[in-house]
């Protein structure tokens, strides 16, 4: 039975179009599908409907029926210039909504495309969360990620490796930017084992064998192309000053084990509290687009060592521990922190079975609560 999605596209669309973003096998195509079964749909995947609407891209316009339509373009990005005719026919006729999915911004802004003027909002779809595919199931999101495509397989590992090997670079190679991707594969795989960790350029470059100034061009480009997220540093306005540098983390878990041919985690290891951590950071970037939230989502480091692994516009200071008791030393980021600038709520994430405060205020939260109340109630 396919999981329901928590992204829905019926209530944004009787406001205005919209854009659909997210990698390949997020699920862009069943979801509109599903949820808008009535659209006109064109497929720029499909080499027929992208030949015919290269060279005629009015008919987009012309084919349109009387009265209020929804019109899906999938993978907009093989043909930006088509937002043109959409452009001039939202112009025309204001009450048609165009859902257009893609799997990159970057071909957009490359062509000077200006994403409609503000005509249509921008979405993003990701992976499956905790919250659509439910309790129970913690091991395999660490193991496996949560691709949909292959949610449904039990051991994914073949398939998640020639995603990573291929889609990967194929997308890559569709930007036109990589010309080297012998080199662009060793990039990857040293950058999947550095992910979640503060990018140092210099040793990326010295380790994959290109300028750091290309590792930096090399992890923008994995950015635009929505393989992965930049977590930028948090500046408090404390006396303590924090690293400036951001940390990578790949889209999906499955991947970036793949990168580097891991699988079967073993508990209270380091890598297993690294894909914890990636875990929380993946659920806090899909809570925060689905409940369209502004705030930033940036980690906090000194140059002395104190460190908080999330903090939330300003307000809430998330550390994650994959361990079953908590002690003191664990608190001491979130201490050190809070009397730099205050938060309002700090939360350790941990896999102990019962939630519990501290004397000063410290939420300890199983990691299956925390998911529960992040998704039932917002932080």
């Amino acid at each position: 039975m396919a999981l329901e999605r928590g992204l829905k596209l019926a209530p944004p669309l009787k406001r205005s179009s919209l854009f659909l973003f997210g990698a390949r096998q997020t699920g862009k195509t069943t979801l509109v599908r599903q949820q808008l079964p009535e659209a006109l749909y064109y497929n720029l995947n499909e080499a027929n409907v992208f030949s015919e609407l290269s060279a005629r891209p009015e008919l987009i316009r012309k084919r349109l029926p009387p009265g209020p339509q929804t019109v899906v373009v999938d993978e907009i990005q093989k043909f930006p210039s088509l937002l043109n005719e959409v452009q001039a026919t939202l112009d025309s006729r204001p009450e048609v909504r165009f859902v257009m999915t893609g799997s990159s911004a970057r071909s957009l802004r490359r062509h000077g495309v200006n994403l409609l003027g503000g005509r249509a909002a921008q979405f993003r779809l990701f992976p499956f969360t905790t919250h659509e595919v439910g309790p129970g199931h913690l091991n395999r999101l660490l193991n496996c990620g949560s691709l949909p495509a292959f949610w449904g397989i039990e051991e994914p590992f073949d398939l998640l490796q020639t995603y990573a090997a291929t889609y990967i670079q194929e997308e890559i190679r569709a930007e036109g930017y990589i010309r080297n991707l012998q080199t662009f594969s060793r990039f990857l795989e040293v950058a999947a084992l550095s992910h979640g960790e503060v990018i140092n350029f210099t040793k990326i470059g010295s380790d994959a064998g290109v300028p750091p100034r290309t590792v930096a061009e090399h992890f923008q480009l994995l950015e635009d192309t929505l393989v992965g997220y930049m977590l930028p540093s948090f500046h408090s306005t404390g006396k303590r000053k924090p690293v400036s540098n951001a940390k990578f983390y790949f889209f999906d878990i499955g991947v970036a084990h793949q990168l580097i041919h891991r699988h079967n985690l073993a508990p209270k290891t380091a890598e297993y509290g690294r894909a914890l951590e990636h875990l929380v950071m993946l659920e806090l970037k899909a809570w925060l687009s689905l409940a369209r939230n502004q705030d930033e989502l940036t980690f906090w480091r000194t140059y002395s060592g104190n460190e908080v692994d999330f903090v939330i516009g300003g307000h809430t200071g998330i550390e994650v521990k994959a361990k079953d008791r908590i002690n003191d030393r664990d608190l001491k980021g979130l201490r050190v922190l809070h009397a730099d600038s205050p938060l309002k709520r700090r939360i350790v994430v941990s896999l102990e079975e019962e939630a519990w405060s501290t004397d000063d205020g410290i939420e300890i939260l199983p990691m299956a609560q925390f998911f529960s109340q992040l998704w039932t109630m917002g932080l």
